[in-house]
């Protein structure tokens, strides 16, 4: 009798569905130094303490010149188990932070813009790339 195909998945779809089982999953009680906020949990005009996102797509980048900054800008959007957001990337994180890539943002700040909540680290918050 002969066996059935197996569906093809490719191995972004697995990499991301273990990433988000693993942190929905994650029973143990957190301290506030590892404590993650979710994007559910998320309200703008509020400080983010510490986000991880997948980053699903990097926009392209422009650059600005303005009286509060200079430089590369890009917009991505990325999501974790309890939703989507928009991000903002800037200078060097511009360059760094690729689609596929699981990011952590640290002291940054979250607005509404058009009913939509984005994230970035402004001046003073820091972003990671965990893992590609």
């Amino acid at each position: 009798m002969p066996t059935k195909p197996k569906p093809v998945i490719e191995e972004n779809d697995i990499r991301t569905k273990s990433i988000l089982s693993a942190m929905n999953n994650n029973a143990k009680p957190q301290t506030s130094r590892t404590s993650r906020q979710r994007v559910e949990d998320l309200v703008p005009n509020q400080p983010i303490t510490r986000l991880e996102l997948v980053v699903l797509r990097r926009y392209p980048r422009r650059l600005v010149n303005s009286a509060n900054y200079t430089g590369s800008l890009a917009a991505a959007c990325g999501r974790d188990e309890t939703g989507l957001v928009g991000i903002v990337l800037w200078g060097e994180h511009v360059k760094r932070v690729k689609a596929g890539d699981i990011i952590r943002i640290e002291n940054g700040w979250c607005r509404s813009r058009d009913g939509e909540i984005i994230v970035s680290t402004g001046r003073n918050g820091t972003l990671e790339v965990i893992d590609r």
